[in-house]
Order: C-alpha cells, then structure tokens, then sequence
C-alpha cells in the first residue's frame, strides 16, 4: 500500500475520503438529531434525476447533481417546515419522481453507454482535483456555518418551537440545514454511491451518540471515526481489489458491531 501513494488518483481518493468523511460526520449528525435520516436517502435518489439531467445536456455531473439535490431540499423545506412528521411522505414521493427523472433522460440520450455502476456504488478511485475542490469548498461552507451559527443550529435542531420563541429564524436554519445535508450527500456519493450513502451518514454518527456529551463532540468524533472507516475501507478496497464503496460501508459495519458488542458488554 506504501508503493500505491506515489499514485496521483490514490492521493486524491485519501483525500476525498477525508474530506467527505468530516463533511459526513458533521451534517450525519444534524441529519440524525433532527430525525432525518430517511432524507439522506431520498436527497441521494432524487439527485440520480440531475445525473440524468447532465448527461442528457452534457453537463459536468457534479453541477446537475448538485442543483438538483438542492431543489429537492428546497422543495422538501416548502413543504415540512410547519409539517415535519409528514417528511417521510414527501420525501418517499420525490424520492422516486427524480430516480424516474434520471432513468428517463439516460434513456433518452442518444448513444450513451457509460456505466453508471459508479454513481450507484462509488468510485472514489476517480476523483480529480476539480472534485476535490468542490468537497474542500463544502467543508469550508459546512465549518463556518457550525462556527457561526452552532447555537442556533442546536436550538432549531433539538426544540424549533422554542428556538422561534427566542427570535430565531427557524425558516431559515431548517432549510440550511436541508440544503448543506443534499450537498454532503451529493459528494458522499462519489465516494460510497447513493445505494450506500445512508450508511456513511449513519454509522459513525451512531457511535459517537452512544459517546459524545453534545452536539458539537459528535460531530468531531463522527467526523473522524468516517475518516477512521473511508482510510481503512480504501485499504482492503486497493489491497484485495474490492469496490472502494462497498469497503467503506463494510468496514463501518465492522466496527459498529465490535461497538455494540463491547459497548454492551459495558453496560451489562
């Protein structure tokens, strides 16, 4: 594995993993405070409608992905904000119209035949430095959010009725924390795929619950046990020649359980 670091796309898959892993940990975690984790999902499904999108009108992936992720959340917003136990059903329904808006505009383009096995299981292992640019730039936006807006964040998260009663902006808040969930996901599925991208956004953040006193120890510790996971995971991928998306989440599942196992060994 040594050798394989003079590598170009083996530096920028460690990279990415990194990058994508803190972003995952931080947003994994408001998605699961605020009890969202279907969204994650249904954000990662939907977005399938913008690859469809951008390959129909030659577009870069990443943008038709990303702008479509977006209007989902939006839409998402518009229609949860005052009706939050009903996001299931919303997200359920956009969920399949955007899958079905993907399927049908690869369809239409003509002559395309590249495999698209790599958007559904990840293909870390092809990243290049435009992609990390846009990862390293959502963590920048995701870093100075929580830096400035934590205790709001915190509020809207755990009590929105009562952050709206001290004059915060709950609208507000509730659709960033949409719209930054549907980008994370959209660069966590170059990483694991959007079949697999629940997991990622999941995992690490079950940990770090069961040990974490807050909300911002959580999103550290997730943070780094995702990146703990991605590094791990790219190492069986490139050692026994697996599916670098299927490795992450494996690898993950592995520790979960070796958690669970001590974490109730503990507690008995």
């Amino acid at each position: 594995m040594i050798e394989a670091l003079s590598f170009d796309f083996v530096q920028h898959a460690i990279m990415a993993g990194i990058l994508v892993s803190f972003a995952a940990g931080i947003i994994g975690s408001l998605i699961v405070v605020n009890r969202m984790v279907f969204l994650a999902g249904g954000i990662a499904h939907t977005s399938y409608g913008g690859i469809g999108l951008a390959v129909y009108f030659g577009l870069p992936i990443f943008l038709g992905a990303s702008l479509f992720a977006v209007g989902a959340a939006l839409l998402i917003a518009v229609l949860t904000m005052k009706n939050r136990h009903r996001i299931d059903t919303f997200i359920g329904l956009i969920w399949a119209v955007g899958m079905a808006i993907g399927v049908i505009f690869v369809d239409l383009t003509p002559g395309y035949n590249v495999d698209l096995m790599s958007y559904l299981f990840g293909s870390i292992l092809a990243v290049n430095t435009e992609d990390l640019y846009f990862m390293g730039g959502l963590l920048a936006v995701i870093l100075f959010v929580i830096t400035f807006g934590y205790r709001h964040i915190l509020a809207v998260s755990y009590d929105s009725e009562y952050a709206a009663l001290r004059g915060v902006n709950v609208r507000f808040y509730y659709t960033l924390i949409l719209i930054l969930s549907a980008l994370t996901v959209v660069v966590a599925i170059k990483v694991v795929g959007l079949i697999l991208v629940i997991a990622m956004l999941t995992i690490p953040v079950y940990i770090a619950e069961k040990l974490s006193s807050s909300l911002f120890s959580m999103m550290l510790l997730s943070g780094t046990l995702a990146t703990l996971f991605t590094l791990v995971g790219l190492w069986f991928s490139y050692t026994y020649n697996l599916t670098s998306g299927a490795s992450i989440i494996l690898v993950s599942a592995a520790f979960l359980g070796l958690f669970l196992i001590f974490y109730r060994g503990k507690t008995l």
